[in-house]
């Protein structure tokens, strides 16, 4: 039985009321009073923000359990899991005035593809921004146990064998994905390719949510997939399949997820939309420090956020590889990144690439002006903003938009001035 105190009130809400209360009074200790104020007059107290249960949400979660939303205004902002990359995408197409979503913490390329109807109900384009990338690297493409013996890693070729020998079996390859279009689709992709394996002919593309990526896989229901952690590493820890390669070995330093928002949500709140920002960035910047990895993983894998063992968690945050095939590797720079090194910034070189490999597989059309586009989605200028205001460092604050070209493990080379070369480079690809 509850034991009421007063008006209803039990002792435990009032527990976790005073608890709360204590983290405010420290943060509020913890920086100046006019901190608070630097972002006053916001037009709204909250916002509406999904995420999926992946790593790279730590900074909404982080802003949330550590009081930056409250420290910039906001003490109503409230982070729901999502089920799926779809479900994100319906909630998105709500908006929070309709029991769905303002923002998210979203695939990349996601905001382009709702953006311009690509993935939307009756091809309706939703005008969305990207405020700032969430994090670079530390996902992982991770493979069946059935294929441990072909010592695939990096060369995805050495499964290209196996593979022809099960389809002429009679059986289906799936490769798993999260969303197509997405980051983890385009990862899969282009390893697959690099390795001469054709992912439109000699596999089945599947989606499967990330929370459910390792069950799938236990059953056999799949041969292969691509996601972000800590769902690698469960795999590996529950001793199901191995992990082939991290996503930071295609491409070193890659952007992965951002902070996308339904752009009316933007102008109608724009101190609002930069008060948000602040407290993400700040969260980043909480994220990135060595120190806090350890509490970082004991707070993502909580019941209400991840609901995981830490474990499954923390090694790949550190950079520690279990590659679950007899490969370890200790300290590596394959963890995953959440601000230093310009990470937080939104390079709209970035969101070209994730462009042009979406026309390279047929998602957007080869005519598509890909600046123009990014343009019109990617709001590195509210990012700026908020940077001056919070007080960034200028070596923190990138001079350029562009971080110029990118040099991919096959030596392939994306330049954002010339996309179309780099699609002539690649061995496979749609025919336009």
């Amino acid at each position: 039985m509850k034991e009421i105190l007063t008006n209803g009130v039990t002792r435990r809400n009032l527990l976790k009321t005073s608890a709360a209360a204590a983290l405010i009074g420290a943060v509020r200790a913890t920086f100046p009073s006019g901190a608070f104020a630097a972002t006053g007059g916001a037009e709204v107290t909250g916002v509406k923000l999904g995420y999926i249960a992946l790593t790279d949400a730590a900074p909404l979660v982080i802003a949330k359990e550590k009081g930056f939303f409250e420290k910039h205004g906001l003490p109503d902002v409230d982070v729901a899991k999502q089920a799926s990359w779809g479900a994100t995408r319906d909630n998105l197409v709500l908006g929070g005035a309709a029991n769905g979503i303002d923002g998210a913490h979203i695939l990349s390329p996601l905001p382009y593809l709702m953006h311009t109807g690509k993935v939307t109900q009756n091809n309706q384009p939703v005008p969305m921004a990207i405020l700032a990338r969430l994090n670079y690297d530390s996902q992982g493409i991770s493979v069946a146990k059935e294929y441990a013996a072909t010592g695939v890693q990096l060369d995805a070729s050495k499964l290209k064998a196996a593979f022809d020998a099960k389809r002429a079996a009679g059986k289906e390859i799936k490769a798993a994905m999260t969303f197509p279009g997405g980051t983890h689709d385009l990862w899969m992709r282009y390893w697959l390719a690099a390795g001469g394996i054709d992912p439109d002919k000699d596999v089945s593309t599947i989606v499967i949510p990330p929370p459910q990526m390792v069950a799938n896989m236990k059953v056999g229901n799949m041969d292969v997939f691509c996601v972000g952690e800590p769902w690698n590493e469960q795999l590996v820890n529950q001793g199901i399949g191995f992990t082939a390669c991290t996503t930071g070995e295609i491409w070193k330093g890659h952007p992965e997820k951002a902070l996308g928002m339904r752009a009316d949500w933007i102008e109608k709140n724009p101190k609002a939309a930069k008060a948000l920002l602040m407290a993400v960035m700040e969260a980043q910047q909480w994220c990135d420090g060595t120190d806090n990895k350890e509490e970082m993983a004991a707070v993502l894998g909580k019941r209400q956020w991840f609901n995981v063992p830490p474990k499954d968690v923390l090694g790949r945050l550190k950079g520690d590889i279990n590659y679950g095939n007899g490969r370890l590797a200790k300290g590596t720079d394959l963890y995953m990144k959440f601000w230093k090194g310009g990470v937080s910034y939104p390079f709209q070189s970035h969101d070209a690439w994730f462009i042009t490999e979406n026309i390279r597989w047929g998602k957007f059309a080869p005519n598509t002006d890909i600046k123009a586009l990014v343009g019109q989605v990617n709001r590195q200028d509210i990012w700026r903003d908020a940077a001056k205001d919070l007080g960034v460092a200028a070596s923190d604050v990138p001079a350029s938009t562009s971080r110029g070209k990118e040099i991919f493990f096959d030596g392939k080379v994306f330049d954002p001035e010339n996309p179309s070369a780099y699609l002539k480079s690649l061995s496979i690809k749609v025919a336009s």
